[in-house]
């Protein structure tokens, strides 16, 4: 299930998710929350049924090394966004930085794997990015900045995971 990133896909949608709507107030984060952890749920108990349980093996070394070096430099520059968003006094940033830097973390990840497909995501991840500068730039609040990224990333590895199910289930790899 992790192999084709299901697992990975459907708890970092998550938490954007609540990224995304923990902020609304009232029963709608009540709402938001359930519904996210619905979602999220189903697609853990799908993909771990349609799993090949060859999909628990290792990863080649080569590949597990490069893996942790892009991961390392994703969360340094994420670190880096973050810290120089509170230094800078724009914490509204915060969200839509990260997920550039996310999304940027795909293409050297699709050359790794060997899955070209790995780039859609990537791009829509820093497309929802963008798309949150853009609204804050035209005035937007940090709420409303918030809502947009966390709920367009949410969204954009929820529908990777079920990309990459519909494969499966197709009998073709996410590739």
């Amino acid at each position: 299930m992790l192999r084709d990133g299901v697992g990975f896909y459907a708890f970092f949608g998550y938490g954007w998710w609540l990224a995304g709507t923990t902020h609304l107030g009232g029963a709608a984060v009540e709402v938001a929350t359930s519904l996210g952890a619905v979602i999220t749920v189903a697609l853990l108990v799908v993909g771990r049924r349609l799993s090949d349980r060859s999909a628990g093996r290792r990863l080649p070394a080569v590949w597990r090394r490069r893996f942790v070096v892009v991961n390392a430099v994703q969360w340094l520059l994420i670190a880096a966004a973050a810290g120089a968003c509170g230094v800078l006094g724009v914490p509204a940033l915060i969200a839509p930085l990260v997920a550039v830097i996310v999304g940027g973390h795909f293409m050297p990840l699709a050359t790794l794997f060997e899955r070209p497909s790995m780039r859609v995501p990537g791009m829509l991840l820093v497309a929802v990015g963008l798309a949150g500068v853009v609204v804050w730039v035209l005035g937007a609040a940090h709420p409303v900045v918030l809502t947009v990224v966390g709920v367009g990333c949410a969204l954009t590895l929820w529908g990777t995971a079920v990309w990459s199910l519909a494969g499966r289930t197709a009998g073709e790899p996410f590739a």
